[in-house]
């Protein structure tokens, strides 16, 4: 275990890095030098996100074209998971600063324990805040956009206008894709906007990490997709656009007999992830809890720097937890709310889970 780089290693820095190259400033350090100069200057970024591909799941076959282009590793923030990772690209801060700390994000103003991809309390209710504004004002496309640039996200166009994507990429121009297909020629059109950055989402490798697993034909094939378009993006992008590609969290499989069921005892509330399991309540009971599972308790003393720097946000002491159950190796836990049953699971501090590349061409 060990504790995300957000101080020149971590994917905060990398879009700290792009956004000080294109208007002279950013609210986070960019990268450390060695990882800088790997990274051409160019007044046109595409920053294409990798959902789920860990910087270790490059030794893979079918991403042979990615680990072509691998020029370092980066950090993904914690807990290791998309909405976190996703709110730190969106907004340039760490999630102690953007406030968006878990999958699952418990916040007494809520009412209840959030799942913030779908923007809904786990027992279905609409949560009483408005996800349009939830993140840090200005964030990143707002900033950029008033330093002259143009801001693009190419995305699934199911994705499109869901809270999620309002969340994330407000003031963005969005351009929706329905196939595969449609990638890269939407992503061309986006740069030929002019200055700035277009951001690329593709979600394939972590649908089949958590479906099907990493030695399954689904995921080398999710794989190839993946590299198909990293491909032509390098063969289609017009001379001076700098191709980036990173990811928001790895991958580790589970198998089933370790994918256990955790019942929280009376006075505790469990959010977060399957694997970074956060407690609100007394911490004695989060301490007794480990006895009895394969995890490390980790009170909130012992967390401080998992979440990044301050200046906090100002509701991050109150979601934050008054501890952490780490799952051993190997292990993930269901709870109310969240269901460990898929074969993919991530959220931790492993290697595995945090270790991100960092793409160029």
């Amino acid at each position: 275990m060990r504790v995300p780089s957000y101080d020149g290693r971590g994917l905060v820095n990398l879009v700290a890095e792009l956004e000080r190259r294109l208007v002279g400033d950013a609210p986070t350090p960019g990268l450390t030098a060695d990882a800088a100069a790997a990274v051409p200057e160019s007044d046109r970024y595409v920053l294409v996100l990798f959902d789920g591909l860990g910087d270790r799941q490059l030794t893979h076959p079918a991403a042979g074209p990615l680990t072509s282009a691998r020029v370092a590793t980066l950090d993904a923030p914690f807990s290791s998971q998309t909405t976190v990772a996703t709110a730190t690209l969106a907004s340039g801060l760490a999630p102690s600063r953007h406030g968006l700390i878990a999958y699952l994000l418990h916040d007494p103003d809520f009412g209840g324990v959030v799942n913030t991809v779908w923007w809904l309390r786990i027992d279905g209710e609409a949560v009483p805040a408005d996800p349009d504004g939830f993140l840090p004002s200005p964030n990143l496309t707002e900033r950029l956009l008033s330093g002259g640039c143009e801001v693009s996200v190419v995305l699934p166009a199911g994705f499109i206008g869901s809270p999620l994507e309002r969340l994330l990429f407000r003031g963005a121009t969005p351009f929706g894709w329905d196939h595969v297909g449609e990638i890269v020629p939407l992503t061309v059109t986006a740069v030929e906007r002019g200055r700035g950055v277009t951001v690329v989402y593709l979600p394939d490798v972590d649908a089949a990490a958590h479906y099907h697993g990493q030695s399954s034909v689904e995921y080398a094939a999710a794989l190839g997709r993946a590299s198909a378009v990293w491909e032509e993006l390098v063969e289609r992008l017009p001379a001076g656009v700098c191709l980036v590609g990173t990811a928001d969290h790895g991958h580790v499989d589970i198998p089933e007999e370790h994918r256990l069921d955790l019942t929280p005892p009376d006075g505790v509330v469990l959010y977060g992830d399957s694997r970074a399991v956060y407690v609100h309540g007394d911490p004695e009971l989060g301490e007794e809890m480990a006895e009895n599972i394969p995890a490390v308790w980790y009170p909130a003393a012992a967390t401080d720097g998992w979440w990044g720097p301050e200046p906090f946000h100002p509701r991050f002491e109150a979601r934050r937890p008054d501890g952490v159950l780490l799952a051993d190796p190997g292990y993930a836990f269901s709870f109310p709310g969240n269901d460990a049953w898929t074969i993919g699971q991530h959220g931790g501090l492993t290697d595995e889970e945090i270790a991100i590349p960092l793409l160029v061409r």
